[in-house]
């Protein structure tokens, strides 16, 4: 979630003039993913027990083949963590936006990166749970 959300206006205006400039304040980049990381996450989604297949889900490193599968999981609780992962793709999330499980749509709106037509459509979801995290997802998004 970003912090951004809870900046007034006037906050908002003074970080982005501070940054307009010049380049970011700092930055918190991941090392790369390494071969090994990358094979664990590979393991942890063949998994037979729903709850590891989670722990990939939403790992920071899964990568879109695997996310692109998991997101077909028969178990629901896996779904639900692709679709909180913040490193899903949106065509993920797109697929995810129309899962039968009203959670999971949820925690779409809910997901930080989710596409802003996405969250246009999903504002409209027969899940009156869905609609409220959309309206809540709007008030933080800049």
């Amino acid at each position: 979630m970003s912090c951004m959300g809870f900046l007034t206006p006037g906050q908002r205006a003074a970080l982005a003039a501070s940054t307009a400039a010049g380049p970011p304040l700092s930055s918190f980049a991941s090392p790369p993913a390494s071969e090994g990381k990358v094979r664990r996450v590979h393991a942890l989604a063949a998994s037979p027990k729903a709850v590891i297949r989670e722990s990939a889900a939403l790992a920071h490193h899964a990568p879109r083949e695997v996310l692109e599968v998991l997101a077909d999981d028969a178990e629901v609780g896996v779904r639900r963590c692709v679709a909180r992962n913040e490193h899903t793709p949106a065509p993920v999330l797109r697929k995810l936006s129309r899962d039968p499980d009203p959670l999971v749509r949820g925690w779409v709106a809910a997901n930080p990166t989710v596409p802003d037509d996405l969250l246009v459509t999903l504002a409209t979801d027969p899940d009156p749970g869905v609609r409220a995290v959309v309206t809540w997802a709007e008030g933080w998004r800049c």
